[in-house]
């Protein structure tokens, strides 16, 4: 979605100055700078301010290998980890009605559809144009770079960054939060979640149930690959929390609120159960797919494309039934309430991952 608001807030990411509405083909949206006379091209449905000049540092979130399994083609309601950090989202930034806020690194869009009823105006900007259907329709989303905000100096009331800061490298991440203060207004305030490497030794159960995860591939019981598909794009840049702060205090903004979260229960949740099921799941729609392609006599694919055929049936008939089904999404429900006893538990405890409110210093331009 492209509102006129959005049209109104953004700038050229290049030179900073204001957008305006130009001659182009029907269907598109074509922009041109007041300043630099720089042209954009987007098609309707999201704007594309990317800047003129690339990084060499880019996100394998680029490559379509990681989105092979469609999982951002269709947005269900939060729910497991997602709930988890929705919920910290809401409590820690609380958006109200009147203020912009901007999701950075969107991904899908789908926070941002999980959060539209709390009245704030939103928009979201990723480097990668993978949005869902929804967000495509009902929301502001931007395709550009965390590095050259598309926003003027001091215009955003709030932002929010989730799963993002470990993907950067350390330069990446100095110019994603000078950015970040650059465009929040005095006051203003980041939510993130992220990690750090320093962990607590309650992290061992982690690194037990991860083992046992990787037991039960060898065995075929669950399949990781595109797990390791996304992390490896982790490039961790934050020591500990003291080099977070540091930081931070480089671009302007300090921790006013922080809570630690270490998975136990939610990662034998995700990573065992829901891996198993999902496993199971797509062993089935395989040979459905298998069945299918001999009936009709059409030509092998091999087992990779069957695979990754199989998860994206999976997990868009997973999405159906949790939209659909009053039991399965009770269960999951209870799953994520289940969850949050790492919060409870661990939550004071420094480990590796956190949520962060940060908060604009009022002198800091």
């Amino acid at each position: 979605m492209i509102s006129e608001h959005l049209l109104s807030i953004v700038r050229c990411p290049d030179c900073r100055e204001t957008l305006r509405r130009a001659e182009g083909p029907e269907g598109r949206v074509p922009l041109a700078c007041t300043s630099c006379g720089r042209y954009y091209d987007s098609p309707a449905d999201y704007l594309d301010l990317r800047p003129v000049r690339a990084y060499v540092e880019q996100t394998k979130y680029l490559d379509e290998a990681l989105h092979a399994d469609a999982r951002h083609e269709r947005v269900s309601p939060p729910l497991l980890g997602s709930r988890i950090r929705n919920d910290m989202l809401r409590d820690f930034l609380a958006p109200r009605p009147g203020e912009l806020v901007v999701d950075l690194g969107c991904g899908s869009g789908r926070t941002l559809l999980w959060n539209r009823d709390l009245g704030a105006t939103m928009a979201g900007i990723d480097i990668a144009p993978y949005f869902s259907r929804e967000a495509r329709q009902q929301v502001d989303l931007l395709l550009g770079d965390l590095r050259k905000l598309p926003f003027a100096d001091g215009t955003v009331d709030k932002a929010w960054s989730l799963d993002v800061l470990e993907h950067l490298s350390p330069e990446a991440l100095a110019g994603m939060l000078a950015e970040a203060s650059r465009v929040l207004k005095p006051g203003g305030s980041l939510f993130v979640y992220t990690h750090v490497r320093k962990n607590a030794p309650i992290a061992a159960g982690l690194r037990w149930i991860n083992r046992l995860a990787g037991q039960l591939e060898r065995w075929g019981l669950v399949d990781l690959r595109q797990e390791r598909l996304r992390k490896s794009d982790h490039l961790n840049p934050l020591r500990d929390i003291p080099h977070l702060e540091q930081v931070a205090a480089a671009a302007g903004l300090r921790i006013a609120r922080i809570r630690f979260y270490t998975p136990i229960v939610g990662g034998f949740v995700e990573n065992i159960l829901m891996r198993v099921i999902e496993r199971a799941m797509a062993r089935r729609a395989a040979a459905r797919i298998a069945a299918g392609r001999l009936k009709a006599a059409a030509p092998h694919d091999d087992e990779a494309d069957a695979d990754a055929a199989a998860v994206r049936e999976v997990r868009s008939a997973a999405k159906a039934r949790i939209a659909q089904s009053g039991p399965t999404y009770a269960a999951l429900r209870v799953l994520s309430f289940a969850m949050k006893l790492d919060l409870l538990l661990f939550g004071r405890v420094r480990s590796g991952p956190f949520f962060a409110l940060l908060v604009k210093e009022k002198g800091h331009f």
